[in-house]
């Protein structure tokens, strides 16, 4: 593990800095914190935030729910590099409890957890730098701290009415319209509860978090709290095919998984939706923005002379001004974005072929039912 990890860390030149780095300036650490997010709610709480505190806490969790993708693996480790970078400590919270309540893999505890584990052995396999980085477990620090907890959550329940709960429902991927139980009504207000049990100054999750992370900001305001929670939400990667505006899991010809072999990420990219001079709802251009441009600094296109030999661009504004020109076809971008993509997930996969923890955590996940 740790040799597959070093390779990964050295391949990310965003972040293989020294355990020591130089000191930053508080706008360059606004500056690196800030271009995580599409959104941040509000910028001159984070500048100030920076500028005062040198180990702002950062929250963010997921729900152990199947294989991992690209945008929960790799745009993951490049956001948490940037935070750490930047002196923060981030505490990501693996919420199994969370999972449970939303009925994934069938509520069973045990297969969720499972999943926890093989989701960590990505992220160290990929170049996450873990020096900052505190994996907590929902069911064990809730445990572990029930009357602080509970306290909290009731307080937050009885301070919102049913519909502003429910309209936070899309943070577990439901609709308003859905039939939701009990327990799924009752998840809002626990990862409300959350940021402030977590003690966060920064909630950096997607963009399908964002009502219930202004929740929390509207419950500083019922309980006169001054410091509210700074809200950094970043983009959501979307899917393969046309019109998927995120990448699902579920649908394995519309993500590519952290563990995909070679042959199968090129087959991927091959029929992924990539029209000609159009930019956007390009998956394949965002791929290059969000994943490939931040973690190699460059994106090269390898080509014949006859169409415009090889080319290297440094910024997605020069790609995209050759993409709607026509000078850059989909046939010079699907290539060079499997190889780049594959470079990124070669330790990854070496990982789990090579460790045999990793190895067998992946055969059971794989042979797991995704549930809704």
């Amino acid at each position: 593990m740790a040799d597959a990890s070093a390779s990964a860390v050295g391949s990310l030149s965003l972040d293989a800095s020294p355990s020591t780095p130089p000191a930053m300036t508080p706008e360059e650490k606004y500056e690196l914190v800030r271009s995580v997010g599409e959104e941040c709610i509000q910028e001159d709480e984070l500048r100030n935030l920076l500028a005062k505190k040198p180990n702002p806490i950062c929250y963010d969790g997921f729900e152990p729910s199947g294989r991992m993708h690209i945008a929960q693996g790799v745009m993951k480790a490049i956001s948490v590099n940037k935070l750490t970078r930047a002196g923060c400590t981030v505490k990501i919270w693996i919420a199994d409890w969370f999972a449970q309540l939303n009925n994934k893999m069938g509520g069973d505890l045990k297969k969720i957890r499972t999943i926890g584990n093989y989701l960590i052995e990505i992220w160290k396999a990929v170049g996450m730098d873990l020096q900052k980085v505190e994996f907590l477990w929902s069911s064990d620090e809730i445990n572990s701290r029930a009357s602080e907890y509970w306290p909290l959550v009731m307080d937050i329940a009885r301070r919102n009415n049913l519909p502003r709960i429910i309209r936070c429902s899309q943070i577990m991927g439901r609709t308003d319209q859905d039939e939701l139980t009990a327990a799924q009504i009752f998840y809002p207000c626990m990862q409300c509860a959350d940021i402030f049990f977590l003690k966060a100054d920064i909630c950096q999750l997607g963009m399908d978090q964002r009502k219930v992370n202004v929740l929390a900001r509207e419950y500083c305001d019922d309980i006169k709290r001054k410091n509210k929670p700074i809200i950094l939400s970043h983009h959501m990667l979307p899917g393969l095919k046309e019109g998927q505006e995120k990448m699902s899991k579920s649908d394995p010809t519309s993500s590519i998984y952290m563990e995909d072999e070679e042959a199968d990420v090129n087959l991927k990219i091959k029929k992924a939706f990539c029209p000609p001079q159009v930019v956007d709802g390009n998956p394949c251009l965002e791929y290059i923005k969000y994943i490939v441009l931040p973690w190699f600094g460059t994106f090269e296109v390898m080509r014949p002379e006859q169409n415009g030999g090889n080319k290297v661009f440094t910024t997605m504004e020069e790609l995209i001004a050759d993409y709607e020109s026509g000078s850059l076809h989909p046939g010079d971008v699907k290539p060079a974005l499997a190889k780049a993509i594959n470079q990124i997930l070669q330790p990854v996969r070496d990982h789990f072929k090579n460790n045999p923890t990793a190895r067998d955590l992946l055969k059971t996940v794989k042979a797991y039912r995704v549930t809704r």
